[in-house]
């Protein structure tokens, strides 16, 4: 089957009016400049001109916003279906009362397959037709687009919460879910070790894999109690903190915006950091022995950053 009649398909089929990648306009446009590329000859053949009218003024920008579209929403559903796994604070007592902590993981499981789903369907709409817009146009702008969609922090399978998706996967299936029979929410996902170095892989649709390494590029150890910057890369949250200069009593989020990230040097990646949560709680099962002594090192060092800070506080409230 076609993606395209495949993508009508998996449209009609959708109860919520969603944003989506809209493949069939997107293709509408290219067709348009298809024929206005062929309609003039004053330029070399073989390309796209510099400044065409329809795909800077109309391709591009649609595009741009269709994902940007796309990984907002993806975003925001897949935090508040985690928040029902894991609420925060005393709103899990909340839930608690009102009976919606009682909720059925099967259906949780199921929400979270039509949220991978929604992500690989739209992601794999975003290459075909880049790709598709390279062929017409004989170019590799489309190819430089992904690079630029990855620095704009629109690509779906970059997003944080796909991370935390596929962790919540094995979480729950480590649980009395599997003996449930609950559905599968990622086909063939798992937590692999490769010489002690843990990684996330996981087969989507449309022969779309996913490897998510998850070694600290700082300390070179296993990341603990990890943190998403808004680039993607993940770091333990001290070493993001160590990173950012900043203490870990003030926070990611009192960053000054010239900190660039360790690995791509990109500024402004640290107020936006998320917590990534479910993958604390898989990594923190799976590799016990290692977490016990890391959790009894960082706790030292918490301890000793801690005194410091309320030690220099103490001195500019007395003015020594």
């Amino acid at each position: 089957m076609k993606f395209c009649k495949k993508y009508q398909e998996y449209m009609q089929g959708q109860q919520k009016q969603l944003p989506v990648v809209d493949f069939k306009k997107l293709k509408k446009i290219l067709k348009r400049c298809r024929k206005d590329f062929e309609s003039h000859q004053d330029h070399d053949g073989q390309s796209c001109p510099h400044h065409c009218p329809v795909c800077d003024g109309t391709f591009f920008p649609s595009l741009v916003k269709e994902m940007s579209a796309v990984v907002g929403c993806f975003n925001k559903r897949a935090q508040k279906l985690l928040e029902l796994h894991l609420p925060p604070g005393f709103r899990k007592y909340f839930m608690w009362l009102k009976g919606r902590f009682q909720k059925d993981h099967g259906s949780l499981i199921q929400e979270g397959k039509d949220l991978v789903t929604y992500a690989t369907i739209n992601a794999i709409a975003v290459r075909k037709i880049l790709k598709k817009y390279d062929k017409i146009h004989y170019s590799k702008q489309g190819q430089a687009f992904k690079s630029k969609a990855q620095s704009m922090h629109i690509e779906i399978l970059q997003s944080p919460w796909l991370c935390e998706l596929m962790a919540f996967h094995i979480n729950l299936k480590e649980t009395k879910v599997r003996s449930n029979k609950a559905p599968a929410l990622f086909e063939g996902c798992s937590l692999t070790f490769d010489d002690d170095k843990p990684s996330l892989s996981c087969e989507l649709l449309d022969s779309i894999k996913l490897d998510i390494n998850l070694t600290c590029s700082i300390c070179l150890d296993t990341v603990f109690d990890p943190v998403s910057l808004t680039c993607g890369h993940i770091f333990c949250y001290m070493c993001a903190c160590s990173a950012a200069s900043v203490t870990i009593v003030d926070g990611l989020k009192a960053a000054e915006p010239k900190e660039k990230c360790p690995l791509c040097r990109k500024a402004g990646v640290y107020e936006g950091a998320l917590h990534l949560e479910e993958l604390n709680i898989l990594l923190s099962r799976s590799c016990q022995n290692y977490w016990e002594q890391r959790l009894q090192t960082e706790r030292i060092e918490r301890v000793r950053q801690a005194k410091e800070h309320w030690e220099s506080q103490c001195r500019a409230f007395m003015g020594v």
